[in-house]
């Protein structure tokens, strides 16, 4: 038997609500496949099944929020049937049969009413609505009969319709409020236990940049415009780089043990539209061309902000990169995520007085920041690492 459990999908996730299942029991699960979506205090998340079976209970029914860790269904392995296995444990302790039948959407059960407010009655005789209020009613798709009269004798006015025009407008932005503060709280508890038990040390480097900025403008005058590339992708590229040479900066901290990737999945800090922010992983970064990284990224930000990430993007990045440039900052120190051991930071690129062949001139530089665990590394290794960024960006045809 296989307990598939509520992945964590990020250090700021401590519960998850299950939005709907894309199984059902007897389906054979194949691993990597969309089993599910889970709604987080940030996106709604398409969770993946990393084990392969049959499957035999969903024990979590789509609307209940579980902390992570849950179990929330179950997988017959090669060789068990379902008459060969007993209900999970948790099914007997939450008292809740487990669903081990093939159904369909359940009908929704309509409750009777519990007033006979004129929204809940048909009315014994014609509601007195004036002509403007009809007309606002028929051009906004409102039930006239289901609005409220506030005039004399219980007319409905303009004024009443338009109420009803702006109630659901209200609700989505009252949704949304609450939206945001769950993330802001998520964002804070995340953030406080990072600076409680990380060790933080930071460091910065000035990057020349003008080699790269040639290189780049082109190398994007051969594209079309879709396919042109941001400066975002070399630095990508120069960090995945850099840490194939210094590995202690890539991946996790966990049970006072650190412990090492040998895969780079790089988490791009995204701003989100409605607010707060979230760092979903490219895959393999070192491993993929500026082409494929361009349009990874580009992917990545789109499905961020329209709220459709795959956990495995949420869980695996083992280290992050953060750029402010964009916003006219000079350079971040940002807090890194737990469990990883560091994040790399880039601000705007500018005009810096910089000396060349001992002329001084004008130079377009940049600063690349790391926040790093000092349980893991030291100053003297960071520093070697940015100095190592530093170097990859002097020569961008080669990344």
């Amino acid at each position: 038997m296989i307990e598939f459990k509520l992945p964590s999908l990020g250090a700021d996730m401590d519960k998850g609500t299950l939005l709907q299942w894309n199984i059902r029991p007897g389906d054979a699960v194949k691993r990597g496949q969309v089993v599910a979506v889970v709604d987080t205090s940030k996106a709604a998340v398409d969770v993946e099944s990393w084990q392969e079976g049959v499957v035999f209970e969903l024990l979590v029914q789509p609307g209940e929020t579980v902390a992570v860790g849950t179990v929330l269904a179950t997988l017959l392995e090669a060789g068990e049937t379902p008459e060969t296995v007993k209900p999970t444990e948790q099914a007997a302790r939450t008292g809740k049969a487990p669903d081990v039948s093939v159904t369909s959407t359940p009908a929704l059960a309509v409750a009777p009413p519990t007033d006979l407010s004129p929204a809940l009655i048909a009315p014994s005789v014609r509601r007195k609505v004036s002509p403007a209020a009809r007309k606002h009613a028929q051009e906004h798709g409102i039930n006239i009969e289901a609005v409220v009269g506030t005039g004399p004798g219980g007319a409905v006015t303009l004024q009443d319709v338009q109420k009803a025009v702006e109630l659901p407008t209200q609700a989505q932005a009252a949704a949304a409020t609450g939206k945001q503060a769950e993330m802001r709280k998520a964002i804070a508890a995340a953030m406080s236990r990072s600076k409680r038990e990380i060790p933080h040390y930071y460091l910065s480097e000035t990057v020349p940049m003008r080699k790269a900025q040639e290189w780049l403008a082109a190398s994007n005058e051969k594209r079309s415009i879709t396919e042109r590339l941001l400066m975002a992708t070399l630095q990508l590229k120069a960090v995945a780089m850099a840490l194939k040479k210094y590995p202690d900066m890539n991946g996790f901290y966990l049970n006072g043990v650190r412990q090492p990737s040998q895969a780079v999945h790089i988490g791009v800090a995204i701003s989100l539209r409605q607010g707060g922010l979230i760092a979903p992983a490219i895959h393999e970064v070192g491993e993929k061309s500026l082409d494929q990284l361009m349009r990874d990224l580009t992917d990545l930000v789109r499905r961020a902000r329209a709220g459709s990430l795959r956990s495995s993007e949420m869980s695996d990045p083992t280290v992050t990169v953060t750029n402010l440039g964009e916003q006219g900052v000079d350079t971040v120190y940002g807090v890194i995520y737990p469990p990883q051991v560091a994040l790399v930071g880039f601000g705007r690129i500018h005009d810096m007085p910089w000396v060349t062949d001992g002329a001084l001139g004008a130079m377009p530089a940049m600063t690349a920041s790391l926040s790093a665990d000092h349980r893991v590394s030291d100053g003297h290794y960071g520093a070697l690492f940015l100095a190592e960024v530093r170097e990859q960006l002097q020569r961008p045809e080669q990344l």
